[in-house]
Order: structure tokens, then C-alpha cells, then sequence
């Protein structure tokens, strides 16, 4: 077939379609607005029209002349929605440039301001180009560019331990502190969550007190701090949250000193007894906990305590403070950070990195009052609560049978819903499961906390309307492995996502 011929071809066809389609809805629309035919129809048919009859047209005439005005109006609409769209419209390349000409913007004011603190630093008297030791010649003779820090150090100089009250077993331990809490504070908490609080002091240094508010979850650390004698810290975390400095504070270059934050502190005051010391991160996921806390996140993952090391400054000073070398800081083993979490609109959710290296504990109930006798302060030294910890880990290990029972469910949970437990779990279990069962608890209620919490909840983040038909089956594994009247926690946690669908 030539081309003429292929012309031929889409010319008919195109032209049938034009004259059998096109045409005849375009002239359709035209013949709409002819009133020239309006005119001839009223003039050959309403010569003998009476009065009724004139009504009668008369209400058709307006009905169709308020369809013509509608039509109009119609199209009027439709092309001024068009127009501002097309006005409104920003095209990806217009956003690219819009980009590049902020960073320039950003860029342009970052000089602005250099050149500003470079003529702020000229006033006060800092030179470029100082002698070996100049930064130095910054701070004034004989200070520390820490001066909290070295504060504690004349504090703490001629420091003699005190006489702890080191004869109390765990289980006196939790029982004591609930008697303070009720009796001292009016603070009412039952004692499975002493119990879990304390054992999971033995598993991790960060703990998530998680729940809905007013249960008391920063009033627990808060009541614990008083109860030992040391109160805690409270670090209020701010929405603007994203790095260390907010933690530990940072070195400002101009001044050349060390702006310490009260966490740094008692962080720094720590290295120097052997008191227990706790950190509230109130509030904790109003900011992303995995920016500011990330650092520490991996430190105290760190199998020796001789690895938790933080670079505060890059070099270190004759006049800094005693235990900070080179620049470096030991963190202390004898401090927890105690973060509380509200899960609503205006927080964060706490990613599976947080949850898996700390112990989260949910306080969704208000604790009901009951009477206790008057409890005095106990004051007991980091070292033998560590004893008690250690001694819990070799009295009380996971049975044998159980550990089989977990590593099958591991398997299991594997094959039906594609997650594994992490030998960073398996490793928290067998220390938090000994340390619960000394502190007044049973090894199933430990083991079905763990699953629950550090398993179960990952749960969560799969698509609930795939692994709802295997949620009944996981509930009736457990039952035929545990017993019916066991895993109470994995089960009810289990039907309340089934409701979710």
C-alpha cells in the first residue's frame, strides 16, 4: 500500500468521523443559541393563542432561557477554574529553582553572619593566628572551660563514701520502695510495676515509661530518686531536639568555653560516688528520640564499659576537670535515663531501633490506694545493687525447658508473620527474667512480659489484615506451649489487635 492510498484512507475515515460526529455535536450546540428559530416557531404556532396558552408559554420561553443563561454560566465556570489552576500550578523545574535560590539565599546570609562574628570577636579582643596554648589565653587564668564540671571536682575533692545500706534484698527492695511511694508521696503503684521497673534497671540503662497521662510515670523515677536519697534529674525535652548538644551542651569557639547542660552534670558528678543516679527524659518523643539520643543509643550498646565514651571536645586542656581526658568522658555505670512517652498527635513514635535497646514499661491504669506503714529513705550504693542483679542472673536462670519453648516460638513466629526475635532480645530476656523473678515475680509472668513487649509489638508495624487470620493460631500455640492460664499479657495484647480491623 503507497502512501496516497494510506492518505486516502485517514482522510475518509477521519472525515466520516468529523461529519457523523464532530460536526453534528458542535452545530448541535450552535442551533442551541439560534433564537432566529425561537422567533419562527412562536410566530407560525401562537396566532389563536389564548390567555392560558400565552401562560403556558411563557413559563417554557423563561425555562429555556434559564437553561441557555445555566449553560453560559456553566462554561464561564469552568474556564476560570481552568485559568487558575494553570495560574497556580507550580511545574518541578519552578521548584527546583526556587531551591537553588534559597540555598543561595542561605548561603549568602551564612557569610553575613561569619563576617559579623568575625567583627563581634575583634572587639573583644581573639586574634587569628594565636601561639601553641592561645585558645587557651581565651579563658581566663586558672579557670576550666568546664566550669560546672570543675565545680564538682572541688566539691567531691576530699570525698569520703558514706555508709550504705547495703543488707536489703530485691524483693525488700521493691517492697520497701512501694511502702515509701504510698506512705511518703501518696503514690499508688501495684507491684508488678516496681517489679518490672527494677528488673528492667538490670537489663538496660534506658527504660520507656509509656501510657496515657496522669498515671504517674514520671512521678515512679521521680518518687525512686527521692527514695534513695539522690533525687533525679529532669531534662524537659524541647520539640527543637535533634542532636547530643541538647544532652550534654557544646563548645562555643568564640568564647571558648563549654556550655554544660545539668544532664552533663550529674553525669560528670556520678563518676565520682557510687550512688544510683536516674535521668528523666520527660516527655521523650516530642522530639525524635533517634536524632538526640542516637550517640547514646550506641555507646551503651557497647559490650565493655570502658567503650562508653564521649568526644565532648576535640582536644583536651591542663585546667579541664579530672576525669575528662583529651577531650573524653567515661560514662558513668551507676546513671539510667528514664524517658516517658505519651503516644498522641503531638508526639513522635518510637522507632524499633529505641524500643529494642531499652525496656518499655505501660502504665495505663491509675493505682488504687491501700495502706502502708511508715517507710524511711534507703540509701544503697550502685555496687550492690549490681550484686543483687548479678546474683538474681546466676539463682534464678530461665529454665532450660522455657529457653526451648522460646527458641520454637522463635521459629514459629518466623515462618507465619516473617519476624525473628534478634539475639539482642534473646540476651535481655535471660537477664530481666532472673532479676523479675527476685524481685517477688514468676518466670511465666517475665516471659510473657518480654514476649509481649519486645516481640508482639512488632506486630504493629506489619499489615494487621494479613496476620489476622494467623493471630488465632499464635494464641492457641501458646496456650498448648505455656498452658491455658499463661501468656495472659501475649494474649490479651493479641485479641485487642484483632478489634483494630
Amino acid at each position: 500500500m503507497n502512501i496516497n492510498a494510506v492518505f486516502k484512507f485517514l482522510t475518509a475515515f477521519l472525515g466520516a468521523f468529523y461529519d457523523q460526529g464532530l460536526a453534528r455535536i458542535f452545530w448541535g450546540i450552535i442551533g442551541i443559541f439560534n433564537y432566529k428559530e425561537y422567533k419562527e416557531a412562536l410566530d407560525s404556532t401562537t396566532a389563536g393563542f389564548g390567555a392560558g396558552e400565552w401562560a403556558v408559554s411563557s413559563i417554557f420561553i423563561i425555562l429555556i432561557a434559564a437553561i441557555l443563561v445555566a449553560i453560559i454560566w456553566f462554561v464561564v465556570f469552568l474556564l476560570r477554574k481552568m485559568i487558575r489552576l494553570r495560574r497556580n500550578s507550580v511545574l518541578p523545574q519552578d521548584l527546583v529553582e526556587e531551591c537553588a535560590n534559597l540555598k543561595h539565599q542561605i548561603v549568602r546570609m551564612s557569610a553575613e553572619k561569619d563576617r559579623i562574628l568575625g567583627m563581634r570577636v575583634s572587639d573583644i579582643g581573639f586574634q587569628d593566628g594565636d601561639e601553641e596554648g592561645g585558645d587557651e589565653k581565651k579563658v581566663k587564668e586558672g579557670e576550666s572551660r568546664f566550669y560546672k564540671l570543675s565545680e564538682i571536682d572541688a566539691l567531691y575533692e576530699n570525698y569520703v563514701d558514706p555508709v550504705y545500706d547495703d543488707e536489703i534484698t530485691l524483693e525488700g527492695f521493691c517492697d520497701m520502695f512501694r511502702s515509701f511511694a504510698c506512705n511518703r508521696m501518696k503514690l499508688f503503684y501495684e507491684p508488678r510495676v516496681i517489679r518490672l521497673f527494677v528488673a528492667g534497671m538490670a537489663t538496660t540503662r534506658l527504660l520507656i515509661l509509656q501510657g496515657i497521662s496522669g498515671t504517674g510515670k514520671t512521678s515512679l523515677p521521680h518518687a525512686f530518686g527521692i527514695f534513695l536519697q539522690n533525687p533525679a534529674t529532669i531534662a524537659s525535652v524541647q520539640p527543637s531536639w535533634r542532636d547530643r548538644t541538647e544532652l550534654f551542651g557544646y563548645f562555643n569557639e568564640f568564647t571558648k568555653r563549654f556550655n554544660e547542660t545539668q544532664v552533663l552534670k550529674k553525669m560528670y558528678e556520678a563518676t565520682w560516688n557510687r550512688n544510683i543516679y536516674l535521668t528523666i527524659l520527660d516527655e521523650m518523643n516530642i522530639a525524635r528520640v533517634e536524632y538526640y539520643f542516637a550517640e547514646m543509643l550506641s555507646i551503651l550498646e557497647m559490650p565493655s564499659r570502658d567503650e562508653w565514651v564521649i568526644d565532648l571536645v576535640p582536644s583536651g586542656w591542663p585546667s579541664d576537670p579530672k576525669h575528662i581526658e583529651k577531650g573524653r568522658f567515661v560514662l558513668p555505670a551507676n546513671m539510667w535515663f528514664i524517658g516517658t512517652a505519651n503516644n498522641d498527635d503531638s508526639t513522635f513514635a518510637i522507632s524499633d531501633k529505641v524500643y529494642d535497646r531499652a525496656i518499655p514499661i505501660n502504665i495505663n491504669s491509675k493505682g488504687v490506694s491501700f495502706e502502708a506503714p511508715y517507710t524511711e529513705n534507703l540509701f544503697i550504693s550502685f555496687d550492690h545493687l549490681e550484686a543483687m542483679f548479678k546474683s538474681a542472673m546466676q539463682n534464678n536462670q530461665v529454665a532450660p525447658e522455657n529457653l526451648r519453648k522460646i527458641d520454637e516460638l522463635d521459629n514459629y513466629v518466623i515462618k507465619h508473620f516473617r519476624l525473628a526475635f534478634g539475639n539482642r532480645i534473646v540476651k535481655q530476656l535471660k537477664e530481666f527474667v532472673p532479676c523479675y523473678i527476685a524481685c517477688g515475680g514468676t518466670e511465666l509472668d517475665g516471659l510473657d512480659y518480654v514476649l509481649c513487649n519486645k516481640i508482639l509489638r512488632k506486630f504493629e508495624s506489619l499489615n494487621l489484615a494479613y496476620i489476622r487470620d494467623e493471630i488465632d493460631g499464635l494464641i492457641l500455640y501458646l496456650s498448648e506451649q505455656f498452658g491455658e492460664e499463661n501468656m495472659t499479657e501475649c494474649k490479651d495484647y493479641m485479641n485487642r489487635l484483632k478489634k483494630l480491623f
